[in-house]
């Protein structure tokens, strides 16, 4: 007898998330192979320590 044939259906897709995240990786906002250079990311620092030191 084959024991791996009996029971009930497996569930399709255990490991999927319930929803797709809003900047998930390869989608419109965030697209493949686009990474911030540290350049960058530190003009938005010293932005924002700046807008933050205003206020």
């Amino acid at each position: 007898m084959d024991y791996s044939r009996t029971g009930g259906p497996q569930k399709a897709g255990n490991n999927v998330p319930r929803h797709k995240e809003h900047n998930a990786k390869g989608t419109e906002k965030n697209p493949f192979g686009k990474n911030a250079t540290k350049a960058a990311l530190l003009e938005r620092m010293k932005a924002a320590a700046a807008a933050k030191k205003q206020a």
